[in-house]
């Protein structure tokens, strides 16, 4: 065997990549299915995101249409009410001239209730309600201002005389029923069903108020304590408190003449007949007169025209028993797009801002136009921010805002932009105040403190409150004022108790008792002599502070920290001397105060509550002027302005107003 059959080599040629083979086809396929999975996969999301985006705006198409078919039912029961008021007014028109004609005829049946003499407190007859405190032997039933003040409670009466006439009387005046097509036992079902109905709806009428400020706290409270003045949390109608029983008639009263206008329990499951009485009604301190005591249940329709003043969707009814010196006109209604927290004057008193969702308003109050909208864009965009207190700065060149989630900004207007952050209360702040020299702002918060913060260097004191005796430990501020002159500061607390600090030091200088239920608001008198304040108790107070002065003195701890510059965590308490007294109490709301202000002359004190009415009191006197109802919830923030006679009201109802007030034309 030769050599070259044992080795057989292969000529080497230069060779190329090589070519490529089955397996390298089948990766590209594989990718090529991958990409186009993926890209189907894309193509269904965004199908899916665009039928998402479909769903949404159908949404909110239907939650819109379903928000303005509410407003639309809402607008219908004001004015099925309207129409109920008038058919209800001339039904008792009716009563009223049968029972004339009735008495014409018959004379004076014994036993009727109004024609035997009451003791002070009144008597309770069979079954039938008490007799009015200040009634006069001799005075006829319907006669006087009390016989459109309380038609329910003549209606009860006018059963017990029926019950009481002899069985000929009955035959006639069935008689003379049956030949009018009207039968006894119809009658007698509508008059049992009537105030039935109108408590229902007036319960409907007024909703719950979504955004009720600091209302968690106060009901916390309220349930943890028993109080017979505490408004009532259960569904049923609020109970209308007898006047205070007085031995003497007031004077002007006497034999042969109508007492005057006095509220009487309604009837209900909830009646007041048992409460005890509130003690004031109206008048000063230690004043016997009742001299122009509010009448409970006027009726629109039956007041004279010189003691009403009516818009389209608003009215003003001013007391009849005084004067009218005041007369009331709605200037602009500013739509918002939520709950309006909270309403203030500028300085100069042509600028209004407002506090609602997320946003701060301004507007001018000459033309009611926007001038311009602040809000914070790195704030959170989950939830609700809901800005529960504004006000300017004396200048006008800032507006603070106080918000839930418990910052203050201080913006710059012209700028539209945030100048500072106030950051250090634990809870939402719920009031605000400037000092009249534009240095220090002070806040109060849920967190049971009110911080006194300086505008040039950030610095802050704080003002807590630990008091020992401090109901249910809850004692979160909700109302702050800064004196005229800037040494003292006014707080309302959830404790029922106010309290005043002075400025310099820190130091707690007073506190003010009498409340029976949680101090919404405080405001300091225009001379900085008198301070008023609203409550839950449906009360407002006036308290003599003109001979407090600031004590500069460290005497050791009554349960007040103070901290911040200068004040190296000193302890310090209040002289032990009670200089301020409350020596005026103004009770007419059917619900919770919410708000207070003072003119600017200290003419007037107003007030806003949750019954939805705003009340002008004569700050001399205490006696209400006039009752101004023109929101449809609760009136949750009230502002006089400063430079003129101006009143804003923000309302649960979506809406701030405007007013103008005056003197009333003789």
């Amino acid at each position: 065997m030769s050599s070259s059959t044992i080795y057989n080599h292969r000529t080497l040629q230069p060779t190329g990549p090589p070519a490529p083979g089955p397996s390298q086809q089948h990766s590209h396929a594989r990718l090529n299915e991958s990409f186009d999975v993926i890209r189907a996969e894309f193509d269904a999301m965004g199908q899916e995101l665009a039928a998402v985006r479909t769903q949404r705006d159908e949404l909110e198409k239907q939650v819109a249409s379903q928000v303005n078919e509410l407003n639309i039912i809402r607008q219908s029961l004001y004015d099925l009410e309207s129409q109920h008021g008038k058919v209800r007014q001339s039904f008792e028109e009716e009563l009223n001239r049968l029972r004339a004609e009735l008495q014409h005829r018959a004379g004076p049946p014994a036993g009727i209730l109004s024609h035997a003499p009451s003791g002070p407190g009144g008597t309770v007859g069979p079954g039938g309600p008490p007799a009015p405190p200040n009634a006069v032997p001799g005075t006829p039933s319907g006669s006087g201002p009390s016989s459109y003040n309380e038609p329910y409670y003549q209606r009860d009466r006018e059963r017990d005389r029926e019950r009481e006439r002899d069985p000929r009387e009955r035959d006639r005046m069935g008689d003379r029923e049956r030949e009018r097509g009207e039968p006894r036992e119809q009658r007698d079902r509508e008059r049992d069903r009537e105030p039935r109905d109108r408590d229902r709806e007036r319960e409907r009428d007024r909703p719950t108020d979504q955004r009720d400020p600091k209302r968690l706290k106060s009901e916390r409270i309220k349930t943890d304590r028993p109080d017979h003045f505490s408004p009532s949390l259960g569904p049923g109608p609020t109970p209308k408190l007898p006047p205070p029983p007085s031995s003497t008639a007031p004077p002007g009263v006497g034999p042969g003449l109508p007492p005057p206008p006095v509220p009487y329990p309604s009837a209900g499951p909830s009646s007041a007949i048992d409460q005890p009485p509130l003690e004031g009604t109206l008048v000063p301190i230690g004043n016997p007169a009742n001299g122009g005591a509010f009448p409970d249940d006027l009726d629109i329709h039956a007041v004279p025209a010189d003691l009403k003043r009516e818009g389209s969707d608003w009215f003003a009814i001013f007391n009849p028993g005084v004067k009218r010196v005041l007369d009331v006109q709605l200037v602009h209604t500013l739509m918002h797009e939520s709950v309006v927290c909270c309403v203030r004057f500028s300085a100069d008193g042509k600028y209004l801002a407002t506090g609602c969702n997320r946003t701060a308003q301004i507007y001018d109050t000459k033309t009611g136009q926007k001038t311009c909208v602040l809000i914070d864009e790195a704030a959170g965009k989950s939830g609700d921010l809901y800005i529960r207190s504004v006000c300017f700065s004396p200048d006008g060149r800032f507006l603070a805002t106080g918000a839930e989630d418990k910052q203050i900004r201080i913006w710059d207007i012209a700028k539209k932009r945030i100048r500072n952050v106030f950051d250090g209360h634990q809870q939402e702040i719920y009031s605000l105040d400037f000092s009249t020299d534009g240095r220090l702002i002070v806040s109060g918060s849920g967190d049971k403190t009110a911080r006194i913060w300086d505008m040039v260097d950030g610095s802050s004191k704080v003002l807590t409150i630990n008091d020992p005796d401090s109901l249910n430990n809850d004692a979160g501020v909700t109302s702050v004022a800064i004196s005229p002159n800037g040494q003292l500061v006014a707080a309302g607390s959830l404790d029922t108790v106010v309290r005043i600090w002075d400025v310099a030091t820190g130091q707690l200088v007073e506190r003010l008792r009498g409340h029976r239920d949680s101090v919404y608001s405080v405001a300091f008198t225009p001379e900085g002599k008198g301070l008023v304040s609203g409550s839950l108790d449906k009360t407002l107070k006036y308290w003599d502070v003109s001979g407090l002065m600031p004590k500069r003195g460290k005497e050791g701890q009554n349960g007040v920290s103070v901290s911040g510059p200068g004040a190296s965590g000193a302890v310090v308490r209040k002289d032990a001397d009670k200089s301020s007294q409350c020596t005026m109490n103004f009770t007419g709301h059917k619900d919770y105060v919410l708000s207070v202000a003072v003119s600017h002359d200290g003419q007037w004190v107003v007030s806003g509550s949750k019954d939805r009415g705003v009340q002008f009191w004569d700050s001399r006197s205490a006696i209400v002027q006039c009752m101004l109802q023109g929101h449809k919830n609760s009136v949750i923030s009230i502002d006089l302005s400063p430079a003129g006679n101006t009143l804003a009201t923000g309302s649960g109802d979506w809406q701030a107003r405007i007013w103008s007030y005056g003197p009333y034309p003789q």
